[in-house]
């Protein structure tokens, strides 16, 4: 074996050098491995990526069906060693234990786990998605309620701070709070949610944008387990009456995250919800996130303006920060000054000004534009504009030579007009600042292990919309272990993009009607955000029923 493994990667044209470029320059800012990296950075797909380090490296590969006709080796391997170093001992054979890795050259991971075992070590090349779903799937078996038994024995009635506080602080509180944060960082969560109930906790994640109940600590020990957390973020553990917002950062792996903790008492206790922020400076494009190409086009077209205001609509929870991002990301350039007003901030990138929005000291989105103003910026976002006043600024900024982003709750693009009209701005103003806005809604993504066509009518949509997309064909979901029996992996955006031209400003008056202006619009060329999602189920990105559920109000 010679040369190195991207020289292996080049001469077999599975990336290329601007790849490789962008591959170092994400391991630069994040610190990850070659592998996480060509996955983020790249595009390689991972059963090309295993081929290439099986053959490179001269180990066997192994899919997770084939390891499953094994048994794995009783051993007392921690989970968290299994899912930081991406292994998993998967079967005994007479020449030793099976090691399913990720990256086969790893002697380290090899000469642990042949401790632990006390057996010679035959490594596997297998995916980090095979091998995370092994772990989490061991993990679900064994339980995570053994550890908490002889602690729970001991628990007190006695309702007692300086308890809870030496409970929260005591080994088997702390390893469950660990590996609760853990679990949701690879289960892709955005959000943790610890709920009393009369006799029980209930503990759930929202991954893809719903919810999934994990296994909970016993009953006794909830309030425990919520005082670590607030202890975690500063917050009062003596106060339980009252709602607190907190926050804290830890670092899990690759992963750089930012916890942002809300609590409200209830009948049965405190209510805790976590929201997981990564903080991992990322490689953020358009076609990535779900947009198309003449979607991409137009957005781009619109960032390369020196001024106007640009909006990104959709409801809580469609990707609009991460729209706005990925817009910043392409912007941020030497030569322009970028100031952000956010609540909270969930990209961190280097080279923009960003703030983090504090009304209780009076630091509101329309104080800080002002603030902004007087510091030569090129380009401004706004985190949201929830009122008329930061609506104002941001007009007023937009027309005298600066290029503002921001988001809106409407349902549609074209919503977005008469809402801000009916937030008190002047319709004149509206239609000289305005350049673009852009509809979003996120959908999930079919699990590409387990999906199957979908022999079901194609109901979505109007008979010449799916003439236009190509046919009725579709698919649907099934579920699998990659996916938890869901059917869905990851998330995508289905979008709509209008462009603000001349026959549009014409329809910016007081008594605009959202339908003539998203006439005009879809005229123009704007795909709607149900063709849009049309077209990536016949594609076999999402289903119809997925589409349905995010977008039934447009």
């Amino acid at each position: 074996m010679s040369g190195s493994f991207e020289e292996y990667l080049l001469s077999e044209r599975i990336v290329s050098q601007s790849d490789l470029d962008s591959v170092g320059k994400f391991r630069q800012e994040t610190g990850a491995s070659i592998f996480s990296a060509l996955r983020k950075a790249s595009g390689v797909q991972p059963q090309t990526l295993v081929r290439a380090v099986a053959d490179f490296h001269k180990v066997p590969k192994v899919e997770e069906t084939d390891w499953q006709k094994f048994q794995p080796p009783q051993a007392n391997i921690s989970y968290a060693f299994l899912r930081e170093n991406k292994v998993f001992p998967f079967g005994e054979v007479d020449d030793g234990v099976l090691l399913a890795m990720e990256d086969p050259s790893d002697d380290q991971s090899i000469n642990a786990v042949r401790i632990a075992l006390q057996r010679e070590i035959l490594p596997r090349v297998a995916s980090s998605e095979d091998i995370l779903s092994a772990i989490e799937r061991a993990a679900r078996e064994r339980g995570s309620s053994a550890m908490w038994q002889d602690t729970a024995k001991t628990t007190p009635g006695a309702d007692d701070v300086e308890h809870l506080r030496d409970m929260a602080l005591g080994a088997p509180v702390v390893r469950f709070v660990n590996q609760m944060i853990q679990h949701a960082v690879h289960a892709r969560a955005t959000d943790i949610h610890i709920e009393p109930f009369d006799g029980r906790v209930a503990i759930r994640m929202r991954v893809d944008g719903m919810l999934r109940d994990v296994a909970p600590p016993p009953a006794q020990m909830a309030k425990a387990v919520v005082s670590r957390v607030k202890i975690l973020s500063g917050l009062n553990i003596a106060e339980r009456r009252l709602p607190q917002d907190g926050r804290s950062r830890i670092r899990i792996n690759e992963h750089r995250l930012d916890l942002r903790i809300a609590t409200i008492p209830t009948i049965h206790g405190e209510a805790v919800a976590i929201r997981l922020l990564d903080n991992v400076r990322r490689m953020l494009d358009f076609a990535p996130l779900g947009f198309g190409a003449w979607d991409e086009r137009e957005i781009r077209s619109h960032l390369s303006a020196p001024y106007g205001l640009m909006l990104v609509t959709g409801p809580t929870g469609s990707g609009k920060t991460t729209t706005l991002a990925t817009a910043l990301s392409l912007l941020n350039q030497t030569h322009r000054k970028i100031l952000t007003i956010e609540d909270p901030i969930e990209y961190e990138l280097d080279g923009v000004n960003q703030t983090q929005a504090k009304p209780a000291i009076g630091l509101t989105f329309a104080d800080a534009l002002r603030s902004f103003l007087r510091h030569d910026p090129d380009v401004l976002m706004v985190g949201e504009m929830r009122d008329g006043e930061t609506a104002s600024i941001s007009i007023h900024a937009a027309l005298t030579g600066h290029l503002v982003l921001s988001t809106l709750h409407t349902n549609t693009a074209a919503g977005a007009i008469p809402r801000l009209l009916d937030m008190g701005i002047d319709a004149f103003l509206l239609a000289s600042s305005l350049r673009c806005v852009v509809g979003q809604r996120l959908v999930r993504v079919l699990c590409q292990h387990c999906k199957q066509p979908s022999d079901e009518e194609l109901t979505l949509g109007s008979i010449e919309q799916r003439r236009l997309i190509g046919g009725d064909g579709h698919w649907r979901a099934v579920g699998c272990e990659r996916c938890f029996g869901t059917g869905y992996s990851g998330r995508i955006v289905i979008a709509e993009v209008m462009t603000v031209d001349d026959e549009i400003r014409q329809l910016i008056q007081p008594n605009a009607r959202t339908a003539d202006i998203e006439a005009a619009a879809r005229r123009n060329g704007m795909t709607t955000m149900i063709m849009d999602g049309l077209a990536k189920c016949h594609a076999g990105i999402t289903t119809q029923e997925e589409v349905r559920r995010v977008a039934l109000d447009i």
